[in-house]
């Protein structure tokens, strides 16, 4: 392990099919106002509402409803959710979704006393939140972002074109986040494959990074097996339970920061979806499904010994006879054959992208210098060309 690095994870989980049963003992370390926020109301049909509300209600909670989250939270839903927050003077945020929701929830909870504008301060600025901080719990439905147990919090600004994640620190975490597999059931099998997919992301943005011989590498590659091995199964049986859990545990721990520990991390995929994302609302996992391939073929030449490493740990892929590009390449080659299998987007040209759109879309486009190679402006426009 190279480098320093601090770890620690302040949020408690709840996992398994008789999970919500925590929520109620949870709900006693809070005040009586609880600020409910989920998406478009399919909570309301699949059961879990009147089962959440029903214990809020029992904990004798008074209930402030914030419904309407979507799937790339805007800086106008953002401000609604802060103002709300604050003239209700809500002492805990319960997200009940998935992850945009619980991203949007830890959004509302440092703006809601935020002195300054939050999208310039958080988002553009990147500056830590410095007052009162509502405490979020999160009730997940859809798996994929991690939210559950991290601080990230992505937000949209469409004026702007721009889609900005903020990592807060273990302040903003989730105090405690209630994982039940049998509530991703009901998902659409779209929805469900993206999540598949941004798993798999986070997993690789952070595993193709430095060249030392990383502990956390060997847990990132059986994260990467366990989600090939269930993804397989839950595409073809969608309510496969052990799947599904399996799925579920991995997304959390895909992304609560331990497989990132003591290592430098891409993200560049990432930067490329959010941009389109921002030009499109397109589903995030989808955007960053089509973008993946012409990015890592693009660095191969920089990272072909992770590939390679990539390609006979993660797929199994033979080396004999063959050089280490060839190895990398076969790498990627499973890699798209599983992307395929499970169905996920390989064209920008599905969002609406069209070659009028690349140059706006590579403005929009954060670079870092943290993976195998910088990108300059004219390799994103190429990258995203190649993903046309």
């Amino acid at each position: 392990m190279l480098g320093n690095f601090k770890y620690s994870n302040s949020t408690r989980l709840y996992f398994g099919d008789n999970s919500l049963k925590f929520l109620a003992e949870e709900l006693k370390a809070y005040g009586p106002v609880v600020l409910l926020t989920y998406g478009s109301g399919s909570i309301k049909h699949n059961g879990i509402y009147n089962q959440v509300t029903d214990i809020l209600g029992k904990a004798g909670k008074q209930i402030v409803e914030l419904p309407g989250v979507m799937p790339n939270p805007t800086v106008e839903k953002l401000y609604e959710g802060a103002k709300l927050a604050r003239e209700k003077n809500v002492d805990l945020i319960l997200a009940v979704g998935g992850g945009s929701v619980i991203d949007y929830a830890k959004g509302v909870s440092v703006s809601a006393w935020c002195n300054e504008n939050p999208w310039e301060k958080y988002y553009k600025r990147q500056e830590a939140p410095d007052c009162r901080i509502i405490p979020v719990g999160s009730i997940l439905t859809m798996v994929g972002t991690g939210s559950e147990m991290n601080g990230g919090s992505v937000i949209t600004n469409h004026a702007e074109n721009l889609k900005i994640g903020k990592v807060f620190d273990e302040r903003v975490m989730p105090r405690f986040s209630i994982l039940n597999p049998t509530y991703t059931y009901t998902l659409p099998h779209y929805q469900m494959v993206a999540g598949f997919f941004d798993i798999m992301s986070h997993l690789m943005e952070q595993y193709f990074s430095n060249t030392d011989n990383n502990t956390s590498d060997y847990l990132n590659e059986g994260l990467m097996r366990s989600l090939i091995h269930s993804s397989r199964i839950a595409v073809k049986n969608p309510e496969d339970y052990e799947a599904r859990s399996n799925i579920m545990w991995t997304a959390t721990w895909a992304l609560n920061t331990l497989v990132g520990c003591g290592k430098r991390q891409d993200w560049m995929v990432h930067m490329i979806g959010q941009a389109i994302g921002a030009h499109t609302d397109a589903t995030h996992g989808m955007t960053l499904s089509a973008v993946s391939l012409p990015y890592y073929h693009h660095i191969l030449p920089y990272a072909t010994d992770k590939l390679r490493r990539f390609a006979t740990t993660v797929w199994d892929i033979r080396p004999e006879g063959k050089n280490d590009r060839q190895v990398a390449e076969e790498g990627l080659a499973a890699l798209e054959s599983w992307m395929r299998e499970i169905g996920v987007v390989l064209s920008i040209k599905e969002f609406g992208v069209t070659e009028e759109m690349l140059e706006g879309i590579t403005d929009s486009t954060i670079i870092f210098d943290s993976g195998y190679h910088k990108l300059n402006r004219e390799e994103i426009i190429e990258i995203l060309r190649k993903s046309l």
